[in-house]
């Protein structure tokens, strides 16, 4: 008996070994790394804060970028103090904007790569940078050149490279013995913010990618600029942001073995796919600002046949510390709004900052426009009603919801509390990504109508101002006014509230609005997983042909049918 308990207990043991062999082995197949980017670093601030939005309480300092430039520093710590207690991360990825302002201040970029040296020198974990628009620049009146950021984050992927670019900051470098990760300087050497992609970097990308395919390497592809589209018509409203020709450029890289691309410069959120012809699919991994709203990064697991990929949050930092670097400027609220969370703090700070850039670009002087051009009086008098029309009550005595209702529009009730507030709060959700507001949801709704009203309003208002001011002036001294608004509202209880011409814009507008509003195309944001590089698509040609043709149709069939659901009044107006 005790001989047949031995064996049995041999027995047990060495398939218990044999379990735990085969979960090494597991774990060793897998690779987990943490990708952040445009970290925008800035010392803290020891002189006063400058006042930029006096109203706000707690965020009078935001700035028009909506940047956490003095929080930054300690944002970063806590970022990779993260990253150092995470014992499943093995290495970081920063895909551009490390600093703030190195272009004018290269001393920035010594700070960050102080504490990314720091950071490697007590975990073991390897960093890998690249430049981004903020970054460097070649001109005679930048602080710090391709040759001097290469310098300065020498040891953060250039010290192990396989290749590096001599005339940008490209270079390319083995992860670990499956894994080869190609990092392009998109940057345009000059210019401010857009892309400085060529056919020469293209071709060394495609080249890079196939040596690595060649190599028994799965290759990824890290760049500052976003290569796929993460708002709609992306290459149209914010061109600067996007590389050019670039379902062109995503399909020679998908067909030279690339599926992974991590990116940042929109400050969003968002996993954009794109599949070839030949039935590749690439994935752009557009990351959040670090230091902005919502105060994310990726976690990455990569297995053969399957990537997942989560957010994760940088939501307290040393605030103590924070304050005392900025010599006490700080107020009890503010430090305490932060300690509640920093990504509620940030939203706040977000909301304020985009307001406030938004409310600077409406003002004449932004606009270029001086008080002699003859079309003076008809802009500011837009202008000016359209920004009081934005910060009207939404609801209540004297608000949006009311004066809606003199044009026949419907405003539906929500909590919002003024046209800023909604548009800041679709705002945010871009940035966070997961946006899952709908074309007839409340919000896209009160939008559409708020700006048929408006439309209204400031076209009765201009024609107040130009067309009919002499007679507006007569009437106001016999003691009537606004002659031309009451024509209109006649109009508009005689023939309806929206013009046929109105719909046909909301119908134009209501794709973009859809995509803005509304993340339709399948793929998680922020949380979920794709194909791993070792699964094959085992389609023909021909099907694969089949499958892209359908994508395109049914694309083209949706825009259509929210096209003609706005165009013949349903559900909108």
């Amino acid at each position: 008996m005790k001989k047949i308990l031995s064996v049995f207990l041999s027995v047990m043991l060495a398939l218990s070994c044999c379990t735990l062999f085969a979960s090494a082995a597991d774990a060793d197949d897998s690779m987990t790394f943490a990708v952040a980017s445009d970290l925008h670093f800035a010392y803290t601030r020891t002189e006063a804060f400058d006042i930029y939005t006096p109203d706000s309480e707690l965020f009078w300092y935001a700035n028009r970028r909506a940047q956490m430039e003095d929080e930054s520093g300690f944002i970063i710590d806590e970022f990779l103090r993260q990253c150092a207690e995470n014992d499943d991360v093995e290495f970081v990825l920063l895909s551009g904007d490390l600093v703030d302002d190195g272009k004018a201040d290269i001393t920035q970029h010594y700070g960050v790569a102080a504490k990314l040296k720091a950071f490697e020198a007590e975990t073991g974990k390897p960093v890998y940078v690249i430049n981004g628009n903020h970054d460097a620049a070649i001109h005679e009146n930048c602080a710090t050149t391709f040759d001097q950021f290469k310098e300065i984050y020498w040891q953060f992927g250039y010290d192990e490279a396989l290749t590096v670019r001599q005339s940008d900051c490209s270079y390319v470098a083995d992860l670990n013995d499956e894994y080869r990760l190609i990092a392009l300087d998109s940057c345009h050497e000059t210019a401010s913010t857009e892309d400085g992609m060529t056919t020469d970097k293209v071709e060394w990308v495609v080249a890079q990618a196939e040596k690595a395919v060649e190599d028994g390497k799965h290759p990824i592809l890290m760049m500052h600029h976003n290569l796929l589209d993460h708002l709609p018509a992306q290459r149209i409203l914010s061109r600067n942001f996007i590389v050019k020709y670039h379902y062109t450029t995503a399909t020679l890289f998908a067909n030279a073995g690339i599926k992974m691309v991590f990116s940042g410069h929109e400050h969003c959120s968002d996993v954009a796919d794109y599949t070839t012809p030949n039935g590749n699919t690439i994935y752009d991994f557009a990351t959040t600002s670090l230091t902005m709203y919502p105060l994310t990064y990726r976690v990455i697991t990569c297995t053969d046949d399957e990537i997942t990929y989560k957010a994760e949050t940088v939501n307290s930092i040393d605030t103590a510390a924070l304050n005392e670097a900025s010599g006490g400027q700080y107020t009890d609220a503010m430090l305490a709004a932060m300690n509640e969370g920093m990504n509620e703090y940030g939203l706040g700070y977000l909301k304020t900052g985009v307001q406030y850039r938004l409310e600077l670009s409406l003002s004449m002087e932004k606009m270029g426009i001086s008080e002699d051009a003859i079309y003076y009086n008809l802009v500011k008098t837009a202008v000016d009603m359209l920004t009081g029309l934005l910060e009207k009550p939404l609801y209540g005595e004297d608000s949006v919801q009311e004066l809606a209702k003199e044009y026949n529009l419907v405003i539906p009730d929500s909590d919002y509390e003024n046209l800023w507030d909604l548009a800041m709060t679709l705002v945010s959700m871009h940035y966070a990504g997961e946006e899952n507001v709908d074309l007839y949801s409340p919000e896209v709704t009160i939008l559409l109508r708020s700006v048929a009203m408006i439309l209204k309003d400031v076209l009765a208002g201009v024609q107040d101002e130009v067309i009919f001011g002499w007679a507006n002036d007569y009437m106001d001294n016999v003691g009537e006014d606004g002659m031309v608004t009451e024509v209109t509202k006649l109009c508009t209880e005689t023939f309806g509230g929206v013009t046929a011409v109105e719909y046909f814009l909301c119908a134009i507008a209501s794709p973009i609005l859809y995509e803005f509003a509304f993340d339709s195309d399948g793929v998680n944001d922020n949380n979920g997983s794709i194909e791993g590089y070792g699964t094959e698509n085992e389609k023909s040609l021909l099907e694969n042909v089949a499958d892209w043709f359908s994508n395109l149709i049914s694309k083209i069939k949706l825009y259509i049918q929210m096209f003609f659901s706005i165009f013949s009044k349903a559900n909108v107006m």
